[in-house]
């Protein structure tokens, strides 16, 4: 899909952004953007978060959602790599400079750990840039980052042989602004003693990148290294901003500056054909995710008479609240003498768990990783625990309720529609309600609170973790919802939470169990904890990711089958 504009001008000057265009520092990039991203609550970042409805694309939405409620990359973005963490920052921040430059501190803060890991992005990068010199071509680097890290990793990339490459480099903290700001741009453009216009062509692998050279008034060139669908790119650009090429790899920059030769054999000293090295091959496209199956697209299920869900991390986002009391709450084990009740760790479901339960045995706190995956509830944080002890997970939950009290009370819906599609269930006659392990005390002030306008009226029933002798899994709760709602508990009966244990007391109590995986977990993971073994039988009868899947589902159920 390369493509050259039949109107381009010729190159007086490369000006190349340097992460996912020239080299890839992705494991050092993505390792600084996981550790930073937790931080965005003590950072004040988290209330600078862009509102969704101002988001540009379905795509930004779903990622300043995924960092809102998880504080860590969607998991698409950590599969595919192909993003860069100014795109990242100028998505979630939008146009607030003030918030992306405490994020590309904190960024930076964090990168001093990791980078030193580069590698060129495709084979052959440097033997290209030598070729362009030979044809006169004057070559700069304009990066968003740091100084000290560019001029470390130009030092020790394929042995430093790249540092004469380039007749300038300008970085982030040379200039007073990032990107999509043009000054890196205008920078280079004057050190090199060049007018920024046509003749300077700035190389960049992103949105932003473009941008960024529309804004500097230089010809922006698209390199496609991560191997973006052409439809994809596309409506990325209006007909004004369209870059002047789009390239799949440096043997395309090669031909296009055949192309251009061939046209005025005096634009270069030297024939292209004579420098241009043997081939290359591109870069290859990365490996798809795996995603989930039980998808609703395969599911047979029956019509739902009943609805209940799970509150928090389903209906709700109230993990910060949730995890601040977790982190209180873990001493206490010690004087309680829960720490000898806890499984040993053969009898843990997976190694994830046996390590959890290690962990917080010698620590008496979670696992940072844990904390920064924000994927794990407190009853399944117990379940992992205690296993069948229910006495200890009694004495756990009457522990964490106590620190809880100091926390509750910051709820938001999970995501922007969700009460819309309560409202429409209740229009379809589908009979609602909640079943959580949170204690009626915290459930009904978080239930007057979300949305300033509170759901009260959105349910048929509620149940409570203080409501019945056991909680989840038991299936004593959604047994007590359909009784105060006069029906049977049966598969007409779905219930969707975004948990193992909720899964395991809708199966328990005989009803269509819905999983809700707002945490993006990919098919192995889902296998992983759904094994279908005898010892852990209980699995999902569908899986949906949001709640547009999940209104979907429901639609095609009221319709029925052919």
């Amino acid at each position: 899909m390369a493509r050259f504009s039949d109107f381009i001008s010729p190159p007086a000057a490369l000006l190349f952004d340097w992460h996912g265009t020239l080299v890839d520092t992705a494991d050092a990039m993505f390792s600084a953007m996981e550790e930073m991203l937790p931080q965005l609550e003590e950072l004040g970042l988290v209330e600078k978060l862009l509102p969704e409805a101002r988001c540009k694309t379905p795509q930004d939405a779903r990622l300043v959602r995924y960092i809102r409620i998880f504080r860590r990359l969607h998991p698409r973005i950590l599969a595919e790599r192909r993003v860069s963490r100014t795109e990242i920052f100028n998505a979630i921040f939008g146009d607030d400079r003030d918030a992306r430059l405490i994020a590309h501190h904190a960024y930076n803060q964090c990168y001093r750990k990791y980078f030193g890991q580069v590698r060129p992005f495709q084979d052959g990068v440097y033997d290209y840039l030598v070729a362009c010199r030979k044809l006169g071509i004057k070559l700069a680097v304009a990066t968003n980052r740091n100084r000290e890290f560019l001029d470390t990793e130009l030092t020790t990339l394929e042995n430093g042989r790249w540092r004469e490459l380039f007749d300038t480099t300008v970085c982030a903290d040379d200039v007073t602004h990032y990107k999509p700001d043009p000054e890196v741009i205008l920078k280079a453009a004057e050190n090199l003693r060049l007018p920024a216009g046509p003749a300077v062509w700035y190389v960049g692998d992103s949105y932003v990148d473009m941008v960024t050279a529309n804004n500097a008034e230089v010809t922006p060139v698209f390199y496609n290294g991560a191997c973006w669908e052409a439809q994809r790119i596309e409506s990325w650009f209006s007909h004004r901003d369209t870059p002047g090429a789009v390239l799949d790899s440096f043997e395309d920059l090669m031909d296009g500056l055949e192309r251009l030769y061939q046209r005025d054999q005096s634009l270069f000293p030297v024939p292209v054909a004579d420098v241009r090295p043997p081939a290359f091959a591109p870069p290859e496209p990365p490996a798809p995710r795996v995603e989930a199956d039980w998808h609703p697209a395969v599911a047979r299920l029956i019509r739902p008479a009943v609805i209940l869900f799970d509150w928090h991390a389903t209906l709700v986002d109230t993990l910060d609240a949730m995890y601040h009391a977790v982190d209180d709450m873990l001493p206490d084990f010690h004087a309680l003498n829960l720490m000898d009740r806890m499984v040993t760790p053969e009898d843990s479901k997976t190694p994830e768990d046996a390590r959890l339960v290690a962990y917080v045995r010698e620590f008496a706190r979670l696992h940072p990783k844990v904390k920064a995956d924000r994927k794990i509830s407190r009853t399944d944080i117990f379940e992992v625990l205690f296993g069948e002890d229910e006495d200890a997970k009694q004495v756990a939950h009457r522990v964490f309720n106590h620190h809880y009290r100091k926390h509750y009370g910051n709820v938001a819906a999970f995501e922007p529609r969700v009460s819309a599609v309560l409202e429409g269930l209740r229009k379809l006659e589908i009979r609602v309600g909640v079943i959580t392990n949170r204690d009626r005390e915290f459930f009904e002030h978080e239930l007057a609170a979300v949305e300033g306008i509170g759901w009260t009226h959105l349910f048929d029933t509620t149940v409570c973790g203080d409501d019945t002798p056991l909680r989840k899994p038991h299936p004593d709760q959604l047994l007590l919802a359909v009784e105060n709602l006069g029906y049977p508990a049966d598969p007409s009966v779905w219930y969707v939470g975004d948990s193992t244990t909720d899964i395991i007391a809708a199966q328990r109590a005989g009803m269509t169990a819905v999983f809700f995986n707002g945490a993006q977990w990919d098919l192995p993971w889902l296998h992983k904890i759904f094994p279908g073994t005898r010892r852990h039988p209980d699995k999902p009868d569908v899986v949906v990711n949001d709640f547009s899947e999940f209104w979907a589902l429901v639609l095609a159920c009221e319709v029925g089958p052919p």
